[in-house]
């Protein structure tokens, strides 16, 4: 195995990134690009598979294959933002643009009319979650009433990765854990569509073939060879949502192991071993065989601190630089980080940001440490939620381009009085995906070797106690403000 690579592939939210690995996890060369996503209105968020996701596969495994240099390219795996929205033709052709995660708070009419439907309690039971801005099902309900023209034509539903999948093989699949995402049209313990429930919220539609993650689906085929450079009949694994895949890419796959990740959002996977429905988070079906898990994600994390940068235009170096001089607390400022509505646990896509506390002696870093402060505490509100389900948490990893500089994940460690292992690679979700299909081809040498811990951050008691007090208004920050932000919510709003 010592001349055999693989190669992973994973496309975010505002980037993404590549990565060629021996069969020991040993990185020979990585890549990554930029790309704008789409916000058309207050509450929609989109991107366009052709020009974002497959010219960015384009260019990754353009910049990546000459790493290779003569060795043998045996496995490919990817991953990508989900769960999305992808309308296709019977040609797997893109109707629209790719209506996003969360983030894109469009439906939320049709999650009332569908949770009046089939009622909140037994859709927690079936599908593991409550349905929310997360939720796959109410997208396609409002497609077909808002864009019936495109619904008359969906052949396909596709996500980030499947669309890459079917593009490179040919093959209409989805992933287990993405299909549970896919709320109400996915029975969390039978492992298998609710097709009685699919039948009702996306009429017609021929729902994909399931596989897990590491399954070998497909090949890459002469025609997608042509195009990308990439060898015919190399073995292309079912791929996931990036979330997933960087949870693998931590080695956060036994149970209680839980992956926090930093990145322009913040999300939170916890490995089960059967299910433990919470309604205000998600329950899913894991990376692999016989594993669930329960996950979290905030709405907004680094889009926030990005969006302060761009504000005060500063680099993010000297941004930490002087925000790690400010006290805990930032001089009395308190933020709320629901920049873009909220997803768990409050499930409020009207939501809105706060900043409370602001004086004129208030410069910059101060604004910057109570943006990480804020985001923290959304981090400990998450966790308190998943402590709350009864699952019992083990080890918490911390991984994505938020643990860098190390300010951040010392607040986040004090605000939740928690420990964060951080690993060797924090390079994401595609070093998962090359592990995936590592798994799925049997080249991968030993997967827990792969990643292994090389930095602890622990909390100070000081810090916890000092932060604590902050915790509990920042918690009645959000109660009190609410109907405001609701009010502002809708001012926000217009027409199309």
């Amino acid at each position: 195995m010592a001349h055999e690579v693989l190669l992973g592939i994973d496309i975010g939210t505002s980037s993404s990134k590549g990565v060629l690995v021996t069969a020991e996890g040993a990185v020979l060369a990585r890549a990554s690009r930029a790309h704008e996503t789409s916000y058309p209105h207050p509450g929609r968020v989109e991107h366009d598979a052709d020009s974002v996701w497959w010219q960015d596969f384009l260019a990754l495994v353009t910049e990546l294959l000459p790493a290779a240099e003569g060795r043998t390219i045996s496995g490919l795996g990817i991953s990508g933002i989900g769960p999305v929205l992808l309308p296709a033709d019977a040609e797997g052709t893109p109707l629209r643009p790719a209506i996003l995660y969360g983030v894109d708070t469009r439906a939320t009419a049709e999650i009332d009319e569908l949770t009046a439907e089939f009622g909140a309690e037994t859709l927690l039971e079936r599908g593991g979650s409550a349905l929310s801005s997360q939720a796959v099902g109410p997208k396609i309900r409002w497609l077909a009433k808002h864009e019936p023209h495109v619904y008359e034509r969906t052949e396909m539903l596709l996500m980030c990765s499947s669309y890459l999948v079917h593009r490179l093989t040919g093959r209409y699949v989805l992933d287990h854990h993405s299909a549970s995402q896919c709320d109400p049209l996915y029975d969390l313990r039978a492992g298998d569509w609710a097709h009685d429930w699919a039948r009702r919220v996306a009429p017609g539609l021929t729902l994909p073939e399931l596989a897990w993650p590491t399954e070998v689906v497909g090949h890459v085929g002469a025609k997608a060879a042509a195009e990308t450079g990439l060898p015919e009949g190399l073995p292309v694994t079912a791929g996931t949502v990036d979330a997933w895949a960087e949870a693998t890419s931590v080695g956060v796959r036994r149970p209680g192991d839980v992956m926090l990740m930093y990145g322009t959002t913040m999300f939170f996977v916890q490995v089960l071993e059967d299910p433990s429905p919470h309604p205000t988070l998600w329950g899913t079906r894991g990376a692999f065989p016989g594993t669930y898990t329960l996950a979290a994600g905030m709405a907004t994390s680094g889009a926030v601190t990005d969006w302060l940068r761009k504000l005060v235009d500063g680099e993010f170096a000297e941004l930490v630089e002087e925000a790690s001089a400010v006290p805990a607390g930032s001089r009395g400022l308190l933020l709320l980080p629901y920049f873009a509505g909220e997803r768990t646990p409050i499930f409020d896509p009207d939501a809105r940001g706060v900043v409370a506390g602001l004086t004129t002696v208030h410069g910059r870093a101060e604004l910057y440490r109570a943006a990480l402060e804020g985001i923290a505490y959304g981090v400990r509100h998450n966790l308190e939620a998943m402590g709350e389900s009864g699952a019992s948490a083990g080890r918490l990893v911390a991984v994505g381009g938020g643990t860098r500089g190390g300010l951040w994940t010392r607040i986040v460690s004090d605000v939740t009085g928690r420990e964060q292992q951080v690993p060797a690679e924090t390079i994401g979700a595609c070093f998962g995906d090359a592990l995936l299909a590592g798994v799925g081809t049997g080249v991968a040498v030993d997967p827990d070797d792969w990643n292994p811990v090389t930095e602890t951050v622990r909390p100070t008691a000081a810090g916890t106690e000092r932060y604590d007090e902050f915790y509990r208004h920042y918690r009645a920050l959000y109660e009190s403000t609410v109907d405001t932000a609701h009010f502002l919510a809708e001012q926000q709003r217009f027409d199309d």
